[in-house]
């Protein structure tokens, strides 16, 4: 009898560094996922100056032919393609242009609404990581998720070998064998449901590993119904994702960031600052109207280049003519304001008026 205790412990002791190990490797796998740059696509400070005559940042391959679309969101001024075709293995893939980064997209790479950033080879964006899912993270991806599979079914199974070898001391009885052990009950419960997650999310990233896809194209082009560039048959496939090199980061998280350079106004009038680093104004110098306290609002252009400062002079001596000149013809529909300022001032000039109108 002792020796079967005995041999019991010395059974559960690779159990428990098995687990422990399993546990350790999933946790490593989680924190490279979801703390490794996933292949951000750095923004530009202004959008391209033209929209042909070579290839932009981040486009790999040959331009060919620009769509009819033009970019109007960020920068109204330019007249920027939507889209480009470039050539990926002899097939024709076009990418768009964002309006976020101001940059055309590497091929297969997608701006991300959540993390905002464009990403390359952009899989999906995990909640439960919290990272998007890229190029140089989805290696580790796969292994998190792999492992999490193992690891439920490796729990899963050394909890009902426990339960069945405690079965000979409850007389047999497999319900009193569970009744006794309710931690190894709790932990089959929970790995079968977990295991049908993790497992059916490994299944799904193992076939598209095998036909070189992404979440994101699988759900969006639908490759099955029309040819893959990217696929090169399944053993190479996965061994781009495991065997080849991790690109370097585009992104230098640790450098200093430079504060944009402060740019003063030449007058007080309010010269509207450029928008993305180009004068949409045209060049025109927009005046501000002051005293009606629009200091944001831009005068129309059929207003613009006026010297108002001549015209207030002009004005001003027209008053001043006016004063020594012979009073004008009266207009019958300012009378009644005429009569109100009269009556205030000279009385005999409103009766002189007034018996004037009756003759």
């Amino acid at each position: 009898m002792n020796s079967i205790s005995s041999e019991k412990q010395v059974l559960g002791l690779p159990v428990l560094i098995a687990t422990i190990v399993l546990g350790l490797a999933d946790l490593a796998f989680l924190l490279m996922t979801s703390s490794r740059d996933p292949g951000i696509v750095p923004r530009n400070a202004r959008p391209p100056e033209s929209c042909g005559g070579g290839d932009e940042e981040g486009v790999a391959g040959d331009v060919t032919t620009p769509s009819a679309e033009w970019v109007t969101a960020a920068s109204p001024h330019l007249r920027l393609p939507r889209s480009k075709d470039v050539v990926v293995n002899g097939c024709v893939v076009k990418v768009k242009y964002c309006d976020t980064c101001l940059l055309y997209r590497p091929p297969r790479a997608s701006h991300c609404s959540i993390c905002n950033n464009c990403v390359r080879k952009f899989d999906h964006h995990c909640p439960w990581v919290g990272q998007c899912i890229g190029l140089r993270n989805y290696r580790f991806f796969f292994l998190f998720i792999s492992t999490s599979t193992l690891l439920c079914v490796y729990v899963f199974v050394v909890s009902w070998l426990n339960i069945v070898a405690h079965k000979d001391g409850n007389d047999g009885s497999l319900l009193k064998s569970m009744a006794g052990e309710p931690l190894s009950v709790v932990l089959i419960v929970y790995t079968f449901v977990s295991v049908w997650f993790v497992g059916g999310l490994t299944v799904f990233h193992l076939y598209l590993m095998s036909t070189n896809q992404t979440t994101y194209e699988n759900f969006r082009y639908r490759y099955d119904k029309k040819e893959n560039p990217y696929n090169r048959g399944a053993l190479s496939n996965i061994a781009e994702v495991f065997c080849a090199g991790i690109p370097p980061s585009m992104n230098n998280f640790r450098s200093w960031v430079a504060p944009p350079p402060l740019e003063e106004p030449d007058d007080v009038s309010g010269q509207l600052p450029p928008r993305n680093g180009a004068d949409l104004t045209g060049g025109v110098k927009e005046k501000v109207d002051l005293e009606m306290g629009r200091n944001g609002g831009i005068i129309p252009a059929i207003l613009r280049g006026l010297d108002y400062d001549e015209m207030e002079k002009n004005d001003v001596s027209v008053h001043i003519k006016d004063r020594g000149a012979a009073p004008a013809a009266p207009d019958p529909f300012m009378a009644g304001r005429w009569h109100n300022e009269d009556c205030e001032s000279t009385p005999t000039a409103v009766s002189h008026h007034v018996n004037s109108e009756r003759l």
